[in-house]
């Protein structure tokens, strides 16, 4: 799709992304058919839609395998490991995500993430930046031009948004500028800049949040690229009690807010300079820049795959259930006290 109207509003971007989902083929791709499964599980709403026709193709993916195993060496390795986990779990069983607070904190149980496979996840970190590796993952892979929501020319940058193929926002997607470039996880003042104004450039009623997680603060991937989503509910990091945003109380991570994109620029070079991680969190005319520990510097606990831009916000995935259930505030504070850089 090239037709920019998705980004009207969120019920253009809804529609969009549904339809989207719809017309991947799942029915011949096993890539495909996770991603619209685990998009279709995040929103009990898309799944009630979408389920029907799920099944059938989670059966005939499943029909396949079992009359023919040497089947699986046509497909991606990552992907025949998240459906072996599918089939162990049996589509009856697999549960739409469920959501709770705990205190002020946005607590999820996200199922189909848990048959993620972990890339960077598990990886020890100790710089921001290291070069681009065409032999790695990356955004240009041929496969990926499915997977595609939106494409297309804006401000002057070629642009992809490609559907995250395990979600854990609404409407949760994958931001590449200039994807041919090959750039490493690395942030510049023109792409900081172009997310500062492509928001700016957003209708009001176009609820649009735009991430980035720094290499070391929990990114999966090293070709750089932005994490989107669309909801007008706030993250606990924009709650206005914090000393960041104007408030009285102390956020537990070391948080600073911006409404100039020329003052966020300066302290996010000033963290290259450093070599010191971070999660950025932008809003229209504003960004939220959370400072914290490198992955592997610390030991997280066992109900967490580590802290990237959306815990450091203050929204929690889980993947085990009874983690969700039994999550408490002073474990969360305490997990975010592993990662405070003062």
């Amino acid at each position: 799709m090239t037709d920019q109207s998705l980004f009207d509003s969120e019920q253009a971007f809804h529609t969009a992304f549904v339809s989207g989902l719809e017309q991947l083929p799942a029915e011949n791709e096993l890539g495909a058919f996770i991603l619209v499964l685990a998009n279709a599980s995040f929103d009990p709403a898309i799944f009630q839609v979408l389920s029907p026709a799920l099944k059938r193709q989670f059966q005939a993916w499943q029909q396949q395998f079992l009359e023919s195993p040497a089947a699986a060496g046509n497909f991606a390795a990552d992907d025949v490991a998240v459906f072996e986990k599918l089939r162990s779990a049996g589509f009856e069983h697999l549960q739409t995500t469920r959501t709770r607070m705990e205190g002020i904190w946005q607590l999820q149980f996200n199922q189909l993430r848990s048959f993620r496979p972990p890339r960077n996840a598990d990886a020890c970190f100790d710089t921001i930046k290291q070069p681009f590796n065409p032999d790695g993952f990356h955004f240009n892979r041929p496969f990926l031009q499915k997977e595609m929501l939106w494409q297309g020319e804006w401000l002057g940058r070629s642009v992809k948004l490609l559907y995250n193929k395990f979600p854990f926002a609404p409407l949760h997607g994958l931001l590449v500028l200039d994807a041919e470039q090959n750039k490493p996880q690395y942030l510049d003042e023109n792409d900081h800049l172009f997310i500062w104004r492509w928001l700016e450039g957003l209708a009001d009623d176009m609820p649009m949040g735009v991430a980035f997680n720094s290499l070391g603060a929990y990114s999966s991937v090293n070709h750089q690229h932005f994490q989107t989503f669309v909801s007008y509910r706030k993250l606990p990091v924009e709650l206005g009690w914090w000393r960041h945003a104007g408030g009285n109380e102390t956020y537990p991570l070391s948080c600073q807010r911006f409404i100039r994109s020329e003052d966020a620029w300066q302290v996010i070079e000033r963290l290259h300079q450093a070599n010191q991680p971070y999660n950025l969190l932008y809003r229209q005319g504003m960004m939220y820049c959370v400072v914290r520990r490198f992955q592997g510097s610390y030991a997280h606990e066992n109900w967490t795959g580590g802290f990237a831009w959306a815990e450091t916000m203050g929204a929690i995935t889980l993947t085990g259930e009874c983690d969700f259930d039994q999550l408490t505030d002073s474990m969360i504070r305490s997990e975010m006290q592993k990662l405070f850089q003062p």
